[in-house]
């Protein structure tokens, strides 16, 4: 049988026992078979042997003697290698000598390495036109290593050559990168405020005094979630043509309205939006709604969470919090959302390690939703906007399809209408001045700069003063102790003693269902604490609570003081002077003594009038209160 005369070239040894081993036809000079093998070993010659023969048509058994052929060659290339130490040569298996792992490195040269102030790492990247940012270890840049690997080899990269790749890129980003803010959804930004529209070619919206404008490169760095969905490319539009599509009254829409533009401030306290009604009354629909125009989600509401870590780790992936179809709110999860709500953090181990921790810190703007009243403590009540949605009658009712493909269509323009509002907010915030901040006074101060661009039917800080009000009496009413605390009061301008005596106090006048439920408090320690907790509330209404700790042991001090004006005053007008079912235009004397909200202008009005349910001063014509009747 003919032979086929084979040449073999061979490649230095590297690090490891394979080298790169070549055979190429001497009549044709086509390249046979190349693979990297360990040259000392025979079973490893044996088996390239046999694929010569497979791959040139020949027998096997007629090609022994390239076995020391293969040996020959290898050693002449090691040779050749120690006296160029730098390499070879020609450079023929420069490409073969580099590992994996260091082509991925250097296909990144051109990638953007930075680190946010938490040490985490980042990359800005190039995908098809536009430029991505995303953490160093998640899924999403190790694809788009693994895709410009393929494409310039033409061939698959294995796990542990990404794994070492990354780890390098990871430590160049934290050492030798710039430190950057990466931001979720909003960002401030100079004087102005960027929103990430988070659609695929990673436009965003600059809003400032002057308005809005699309913007196909961002000025800052954002970072994607991927449950977040897109905004639309928003168009012009009105806010308040958002009513049509909420089950809220006038006063109500005064609330959300201020949450909504709130929404879009980041860095900034967030009021907490709760949305309570009877079944049927839309508030899950509502809570999606409200939630598509600062943060789409695939998830949009969610149920409760297990622990604080589960908060934060959705606070992490989300701009918005929406918890929906609450029964109850333990306290753990009552303080975790104060703590979302004006700033907090949450710290945990960091995964196979023993001594270094994560840290989460955020704020989110918020919803709840639930049939019954879930925010019941002080603290949350506070932070909280409580709204009420009636029962939609049948006769209203509207399929989710045909719904949700009317706010389709309107959704541009609505997103625009916010822009609008908060560009208007921006515009008015140095005006604004108050002679008594309130509470929450940032969320406040923002909404009533955004106030002509809301289409609010009632002034918000007329709206604002009534939710404190109804927020302060549901944190009373929750508490098992604060009818006690008033009856103990009842005629008494001071009371003074330790904890124990004031258990004692109550426990000898609250009856006896009332001392066996949950809430109340068994021992001297916790009634400490719920007092601390209820001091708020009860200064609102005129007695003052104080840890007196001047002497030896240390006191509860009750003291009548006056109640707080603003919350005062709308409790008068809601309760005293609008009172009955009146006449457009008639005017009504205002009983002596009344306090109106600090909002009406008039000095010493006496008389007011009803319009379209609502009471207005007649001497300046300011909305003063809703009419009950």
């Amino acid at each position: 049988m003919s032979k086929k005369p084979v040449l073999i070239q061979a490649g230095p040894r590297g690090r490891k026992p394979q080298r790169l081993v070549i055979a190429i036809s001497d009549d044709t000079g086509e390249e046979i078979h190349r693979d990297t093998i360990d040259t000392n070993s025979a079973l490893s010659r044996k088996r390239f042997i046999h694929a010569v023969a497979r791959n040139g048509d020949l027998v096997a058994e007629d090609l022994g003697w390239l076995g020391p052929v293969i040996i020959e060659q290898a050693d002449k290339a090691d040779e050749e290698a120690m006296r160029n130490r730098d390499g070879l040569e020609t450079g023929f298996y420069e490409e073969e000598r580099k590992s994996v792992a260091t082509q991925l490195v250097e296909l990144a040269a051109s990638v953007e390495l930075f680190h946010c102030p938490d040490g985490t790492a980042y990359a800005s990247f190039p995908v098809d036109g536009h430029e991505e940012t995303a953490n160093i270890t998640s899924g999403s840049f190790r694809q788009w290593l693994s895709s410009q690997f393929h494409t310039a080899n033409k061939k698959v990269a294995n796990s542990q050559a990404l794994q070492d790749a990354i780890g390098v890129l990871e430590g160049k980003a934290i050492l030798e990168g710039e430190q950057q803010v990466v931001n979720l959804r909003v960002a401030e930004h100079d004087d102005s405020i960027i929103v990430d529209l988070c659609n695929e070619s990673w436009q965003v919206v600059r809003v400032d005094m002057n308005g809005w404008q699309v913007l196909d490169k961002s000025p800052v760095k954002f970072r994607r979630a991927k449950a977040m969905q897109s905004l639309p490319i928003p168009t012009r539009g009105k806010l308040k043509s958002l009513r049509k599509f909420l089950n809220i009254g006038d006063v109500d829409w005064s609330l959300v309205a201020a949450w909504l533009v709130t929404g879009l401030r980041p860095g900034r306290p967030f009021p907490v939006l709760c949305l309570h009604g009877e079944q049927g009354a839309a508030k899950s629909t509502t809570a999606r709604v409200l939630r598509s125009l600062i943060d789409p989600n695939y998830a949009p509401v969610r149920a409760e969470p297990r622990n604080p870590h589960d908060l934060m780790i959705a606070a992490k992936n989300g701009w918005a919090i929406v918890l929906d179809n609450l029964s109850y709110l333990r306290p753990w999860l009552s303080d975790a959302l104060c703590r979302l709500s004006t700033g907090g953090g949450f710290s945990t181990r960091k995964l196979y390690e023993n001594d270094e921790e994560i840290i989460f810190d955020a704020m989110r703007p918020m919803i709840l939703t639930g049939i019954e009243e879930v925010a019941t403590r002080g603290d949350l009540v506070d932070r909280s906007l409580l709204v009420h949605l009636q029962a939609i009658p049948d006769t209203l009712r509207v399929s989710e399809a045909v719904f949700w493909d009317d706010f389709e269509q309107a959704w541009p323009s609505l997103l625009g209408g916010l822009l609008n509002a908060t560009s208007t907010a921006m515009q008015r915030l140095s005006e604004v001045q108050f002679d008594r901040l309130p509470r929450m006074a940032d969320f406040a101060t923002w909404a009533i700069a955004a106030e002509p661009a809301l289409g609010l039917e009632v002034p918000f800080l007329d709206a604002y003063s009534q939710n404190q009000s109804s927020a302060n009496e549901l944190a009373m009413e929750a508490s098992s102790v604060a009818k006690y605390i008033l009856n103990l009061m009842e005629g008494e301008n001071q009371w003074k003693g330790t904890a124990t005596e004031l258990l004692e106090a109550l426990n000898s006048i609250a009856s006896d269902q009332d001392r066996q439920m949950k809430g109340w408090p068994k021992t001297a320690r916790k009634l400490g604490g719920d007092m601390m907790r209820l001091a708020p509330n009860l200064r609102k209404i005129g007695i003052d609570v104080e840890n007196d700790r001047t002497s030896r042991r240390r006191c509860i001090q009750l003291t009548r003081i006056n109640a707080d004006s603003c919350v005062t005053n709308v409790t008068n007008v809601m309760d005293t002077d609008i009172t009955g079912s009146l006449d457009d235009a008639r005017v009504t004397q205002i009983p002596a003594g009344t306090r109106i909200p600090p909002s009406c202008n008039h000095q010493d009005p006496t008389t007011w009038y009803r319009r379209d349910g609502k009471a207005y001063c007649s001497g300046c014509d300011k909305f003063i209160g809703r009419d009950a009747g």
